[in-house]
């Protein structure tokens, strides 16, 4: 009792630094690795026009159209496209309440195969004729077809290294962000605001799908089969003992010491490099004796104590800063520093409420903001400064 009460309450806030370096690393590489495809690939925005998916089923936007009827069209296109993804997700919550974890295991796996083996050779096929790269058919089939099955595997199975499965979570990443970039603009930017508006409804609503998905996963206490990208944990050494941060919610009552209590003790720190990944987040004599009515609240940890964050923030974030690219690169320093200032200010908020919080509003609607702020005010600043010669 004298040793917990001496040793500090620990907080999110004291490892807020390297939980956010976890993110923002992937993150950052992301983004700069649709911004390099769209400089390479898309000399000529206006290109993207022909690309045609379920986001321009309702509408499709030529230079010719009047801004009102490019606004028009991108909100028709906008609300087609969130609501396949509604439809989308309550059928995904159905089938995880019937518990067919196993065909939408099949299902996410397939899905990886198309973007990784379909996504991706379009893609490399580009990148091979912009750069004049030798190579032949057949072998180049044979490294498609090697890199999107071990990619399948990598994302699914956890048996590989956690580096591997963390980079073939950013191809996906990119290679669908990269499809993305290649909508009209007018569609891209209501399509953005739109999805921020769809995640902080979906997540936060009591009806709301991916709630009732995460509520329905942390009762059965099962994973959601989903692609979620998994930082590795935060861990400290105190007294030979590895302490893992946990946030977790009473079932029914207990003491207000154990609601309270966020330090959890694991095993040994070399039984914990042993198995890095699969290290319970309690002790299982402690939890099966003393607080049998306690469960774990998972949402933004994973099975490690890891922060998690969803793919589609990934893409969405990707995308934002990949059509700024196609206008200009100040646009993108200034897309990005708010992206990356709205994930760090939905960490502090998850800190401060630990419950569920969407990730995509309070990024996506600074980056838009700064991305018009740039293009209509910094941009002529800029320029001013520079025609009349003044540095600063």
């Amino acid at each position: 009792m004298d040793r917990n009460q001496q040793r500090p309450r620990s907080s999110i806030l004291d490892s807020l630094g390297e939980e956010l370096i976890g993110i923002l690393t992937p993150v950052s590489i992301c983004m700069f690795t649709v911004v390099l495809l769209v400089c390479l690939l898309n000399s000529d925005p206006s290109s993207s026009s022909s690309f045609s998916s379920i986001a321009t089923a309702a509408y499709s936007e030529t230079d010719s159209d009047s801004p009102w009827d490019k606004l028009l069209g991108a909100f028709l296109n906008s609300l087609v496209f969130v609501a396949a993804i509604t439809v989308a997700t309550f059928l995904l919550v159905l089938l995880f309440y019937l518990r067919c974890v196993t065909f939408l295991k099949l299902y996410m796996g397939f899905s990886a195969l198309v973007v990784l083996a379909n996504l991706g050779g379009e893609i490399s096929i580009l990148l091979i004729d912009r750069f004049r790269f030798p190579i032949d058919s057949l072998t180049f089939s044979i490294l498609l077809f090697n890199f999107s099955v071990v990619g399948v595997f990598a994302v699914f199975m956890s048996r590989f290294s956690i580096l591997i499965t963390q980079g073939y979570l950013v191809v996906i990443g990119v290679l669908v962000a990269y499809f993305f970039t290649m909508l009209p603009e007018w569609t891209t930017w209501v399509l953005l605001v739109a999805l921020a508006l769809y995640d902080l409804a979906a997540v936060l609503l009591p009806v709301g799908p991916l709630r009732l998905l995460v509520e329905m996963a942390i009762s059965r206490d099962e994973d959601i089969p989903a692609l979620v990208y998994e930082a590795r944990p935060v861990i400290r050494d105190d007294s030979r003992l590895v302490q893992r941060r946990v946030w977790r919610e009473q079932r029914s009552n207990v003491n207000d010491d154990d609601v309270e209590n966020n330090v959890v003790r694991a095993e040994e720190e070399e039984e914990q490099r042993s198995e890095e990944i699969s290290v319970p987040l309690i002790d299982s004599s402690s939890s099966s004796s003393s607080r049998p009515e306690t469960f774990l609240e998972g949402i933004g940890l994973g099975a490690s104590g890891a922060i998690k964050l969803g793919l589609g923030d990934f893409i969405f974030y990707s995308v934002l800063v990949g059509r700024a690219a196609m206008y200009d690169l100040m646009t993108v320093y200034a897309c990005y520093l708010a992206i990356i200032a709205g994930l760090g200010v939905t960490l502090m908020l998850l800190s401060v409420y630990q419950k569920a919080l969407p990730a995509l509003p309070v990024s996506i609607m600074l980056g838009v903001v700064f991305y018009f702020l740039a293009r209509l005010f910094l941009e002529v600043f800029v320029v001013q400064c520079s025609s009349n010669l003044v540095m600063f």
